[in-house]
């Protein structure tokens, strides 16, 4: 189970690929705070160039990288001389690029969570498949020994059936109204505003951990849900066994969410509690409850008939401790170049990385009905095969957005 699949002969991409002993040269589309952080590369990978709406974020990286630069991510889709891009933008931004990527041949690595609604996600999953594209998504924790074993150890009945899990309760975004500030010189606020309306610019939303920030606002992002909670429930989606599907009844205990409004920017600690409730619980076909109730953050512990196993970001706990011999802690920095590595294999191969994009696909889904079982704050019952919320148009409503032209999703894909 811990060996990447094959991809088989038929799927192989054509000519032009990097060979076995090629180097792989990496575009990257967003170098303001994440990419710059995914730029610790094997020997057989090199940068050759950077995109980004922000000036300033280009001159940095082209500085202490020595590669070009250019404001247009089209210009790296383009470029020959480019095998595979990163992209590390915010949420917003993650689909339409990825999907321009895949039709132009080059293979990617996209940061999680994968896409911003559960039909952008979807429309990815098609567009790497049509392609042929060995795509890895940033779920690093899936090239971390410790929670490697931990997942597998649960698949293989370590503690028996596992009847019960708990998660982090991961906070739901909030909303900003934020006064109109001046817009520097060297960014592009109009197309960092990509598929959504363009708000005034504020710096308390740019960067990508300001307060209130991007990262937290429902215009941009899924929230913590999104951003946090796919790291903890894609381990729970791979230890249960069901990273190809996902649970078939969700609902809330507690009030429905009503999210707050920040005009100020304030530390938001209230909000990040208001946006904890109400509490989820989520079920799968198999019996199986997961409950998003304090547990650990990036995993989730995992009750069965003969024990408890815990697995965290680099963890891997037994209760009773005898029941497994427990590796060392794992250092996620290092997993998370691991993770490009891998990735950068899988080029080479064309195996499938560790993080492929069904099952990334699949867990960021599950952070999706999250909120949107918060947002309608009644039970709702999901069909995981067909990706719907059968005869309830309210629901379904909420599996996508309205996208500003000419940003949105490709008529094909």
């Amino acid at each position: 189970m811990l060996l990447p699949e094959l991809i088989l002969s038929d799927v192989l991409a054509g000519d032009g690929r990097p060979g076995a002993n090629d180097r792989v040269n990496l575009g990257y589309i967003g170098v303001g705070h994440r990419g710059p952080q995914l730029m610790v590369l094997p020997k057989d990978a090199r940068i050759a160039a950077v995109c980004d709406v922000d000036q300033r974020h280009c001159d940095a990286v082209a500085k202490s990288q020595r590669c070009r630069t250019t404001r247009r991510y089209r210009d790296l889709l383009d470029a020959k001389d480019i095998d595979a891009v990163v992209i590390a933008t915010p949420e917003h931004w993650h689909a339409l690029p990825m999907i321009e990527a895949c039709q132009a041949g080059k293979d990617v690595y996209c940061e999680k969570p994968l896409g911003l609604t559960v039909r952008e996600g979807r429309a990815m999953v098609t567009a790497a498949r049509k392609c042929r594209c060995v795509v890895q998504v940033g779920t690093h924790q899936r090239s971390m020994a410790a929670n490697r074993l931990g997942c597998e150890a649960v698949r293989d009945g370590l503690i028996g059936e596992v009847r019960e899990v708990i998660s982090s309760e991961y906070a739901s975004p909030w909303n900003a109204e934020l006064p109109e500030q001046p817009v520097p010189a060297e960014l592009d606020w109009d197309t960092w505003c990509g598929q959504t309306e363009p708000r005034p610019y504020h710096p308390a939303i740019y960067p990508a951990y300001g307060l209130p920030g991007w990262t937290s606002l429902r215009r941009y992002s899924g929230g913590r849900m999104t951003g946090w909670g796919v790291h903890g429930l894609d381990q729970l989606q791979w230890a249960l066994g069901m990273e190809q599907t996902g649970p078939v009844e969700i609902w809330v205990e507690g009030e429905r969410f009503d999210p707050p409004t920040y005009r100020t920017p304030e530390k938001p600690h209230r909000g990040i509690e208001i946006c904890t409730q109400p509490k989820i619980r989520m079920r799968y076909a198999n019996g199986v409850v997961v409950k998003l109730d304090g547990g650990t953050t990036w995993g989730g512990i995992f009750l069965g008939e003969r024990g408890k196993i815990t697995i965290d970001r680099g963890i891997f706990r037994t209760e009773p401790r005898e029941l497994a011999e427990i590796p060392p802690k794992d250092d996620h920095y290092a997993a998370g170049n691991e993770h490009i590595k891998n990735w950068i294999d899988c080029i080479k191969s064309r195996q499938t990385p560790r993080s492929e994009i069904e099952a990334a696909h699949r867990s960021t889904t599950v952070c999706h009905l999250g909120n949107i079982a918060r947002w309608l704050g009644r039970r709702l019952h999901w069909d995981p095969a067909r990706e719907i919320f059968p005869g309830d148009d309210e629901a379904n409503a909420l599996l996508e957005r309205r996208q500003r032209a000419p940003y949105g999703l490709p008529d094909t894909v």
